[in-house]
Formats: structure tokens, sequence, C-alpha cells
């Protein structure tokens, strides 16, 4: 499914200077509903209707913006990992299946996150090494002289600074900043076991589960939720505030604490809670 799907002014913000609009204008395209989803889902699975994609794709594209912030500490433009983002959302579009029981943004939240991922690990040596728009001129200029020069003396630094009008000490730290990047991230040791480097990756916890099974899981968590909380709303008053009181306050109120506060036995307010909890697995057994 390529980019032409979405109006290219609304799948890739320009810059910070537009993004502001950007999330306007998306913020105003109307949530779809269950219905919709699955009409449009299976108009495109079944008849390759690329209109029906456009549609939920441009739907979700306020979900992306909400994810991509999450993301703001790592040094890069929100506007760029909005429309990485944005890739991750198709993605999740033209895999998405409807007879699966899940929403479309369940199951899209792991592709919108893996296409954000993947831009940050791309993109995380010159955040590293370079912060400052000065600091990413140094480093690219520096970088141009380390290929020629190797490890610089301090007449090296000092000539350096000069050529590129920063102090000796800034283009000191850079080249250790520049030195501690040659370490890839998923690089792997040789042979040689008194080698005691250990690539981040080997620390990042290996994922067994695929997205599209985790989105049905997390899913199906948010529907017994929802089961649960309804299911209580519609207990009586009492009822209502036993169960609260014995499984959702912190700390939980005993049986005669209870039995106090209602004029009745402790054993009767075991016979109440009893019975509501029936009522409220009978709602998860339907």
């Amino acid at each position: 499914m390529g980019n032409h799907l979405v109006p290219s002014h609304l799948l890739a913000p320009a810059g910070t200077g537009s993004l502001d609009s950007y999330i306007q204008e998306v913020n105003k395209i109307p949530v779809l509903s269950l219905e919709e989803e699955q009409s449009l889902a299976r108009r495109f699975r079944d008849e390759d209707d690329l209109d029906a994609a456009r549609l939920m794709v441009m739907s979700h594209l306020r979900f992306v913006v909400h994810v991509a912030r999450g993301y703001a500490g790592y040094g890069l433009q929100l506007g760029d990992l909005v429309q990485e983002g944005n890739i991750g959302l198709m993605k999740a579009v033209k895999r998405f299946d409807p007879d699966q029981g899940v929403r479309l943004v369940s199951f899209a939240v792991h592709w919108i996150r893996a296409e954000i991922h993947e831009f940050i690990l791309r993109n995380w040596r010159i955040v590293k090494v370079a912060t400052t728009k000065a600091q990413r001129k140094l480093f690219f200029n520096l970088r141009k002289q380390k290929k020629r020069l190797g490890w610089l003396n301090q007449a090296e630094v000092n000539r350096v600074a000069e050529d590129l009008g920063v102090k000796p000490e800034v283009v000191t730290e850079m080249e250790s900043r520049l030195a501690g990047q040659d370490i890839g991230f998923d690089l792997t040791n040789d042979d040689d076991d008194s080698s005691s480097y250990v690539a981040p990756a080997a620390y990042l916890e290996g994922l067994t589960v695929s997205p599209d099974e985790a989105a049905e899981a997390e899913d199906w968590e948010q529907h017994h939720h929802n089961l649960l909380f309804d299911g209580i709303e519609n207990l009586d008053d009492r009822s209502r505030d036993i169960i609260q009181s014995r499984w959702l306050l912190d700390p939980k109120a005993t049986l005669q604490e209870l039995a106090d506060k209602y004029g009745v036995s402790a054993e009767r307010i075991r016979q109440l809670e009893a019975a509501a909890l029936k009522k409220l697995k009978a709602r998860f057994d339907a």
C-alpha cells in the first residue's frame, strides 16, 4: 500500500512550522465507529478498495500524533516521528483483519511504534553525538577531518578548532563522542573470550508474541475490563459498595466493617458479596 492513499500534506508534516496546523487538520477527521471500521476493512480486504483503506488511515492519523508525542525525549523532531508513525499505520491497515475481533487502533499501535523505534535507532548516533545545530555542524566537519587525520594531537585539535571557529576543548569533546559511537548497536562479540563488550541489543527483551497477537490480547483484556465495570454499575447500591470496598479499594474493608456500616451480620455481607460476584461472573460467561 503506497503513500498515495493519503494526501501528502496529511501524511508527512513538512516541519515544526506546519505541525500545529497538521494536528488541527487530523483532529477534524471523524473517528470511525466499529461498524464503519469493519465495513471499510472488508471492502479493502475483499475488493482491494483503496478509498476504504484511505479512510481507515485518515481516521487514525490523530492517534499516530498521540503515540509519537511519547517519544519526544529522544531529540528528534515530532514531525519526523509522526511521519514514520504514519508509515507504520499504513502497514497496519494493510495487514488488518476485521474478523479477528479487535479494533484497528489496538492492532495498529504496535506497527506505529515499530516504525518509530526503527527511525530512532537509525538516528540514534547523531542524536547522541550532536544535540544542537552547532554541534551537528561540528560533527559533520570533524568527521571529514578525522577521515584524514585519525586521532588528533593537540596541535591538530587547535588547527581544527581554528578552521571550524570553535574552542579547542569543544573539538576534543566532540572527538571523544565520535570515538564512543564507533560501537554498533547490535555488534556481536568475536571469538576472543577476553572481550567484555556486550552490545546494547543484547539487553533488549526478546518479543515472542507477534504484534497482532499482542493487540488481540490487549483488546481482550480491555473487553473484560469494560464488562467488569459495566457489571458493577448495574448492581444495587449496597452490593456495588460491598464489591468496591472488598475488591477495588486499598485498604480493603473487612466483612465486619461493612456489617457495622449496614447494621447486619458479617455472614450477611459475605452472602451479598458472593451473590454480586456471581452476577459479575455471569457477564463474563455470557
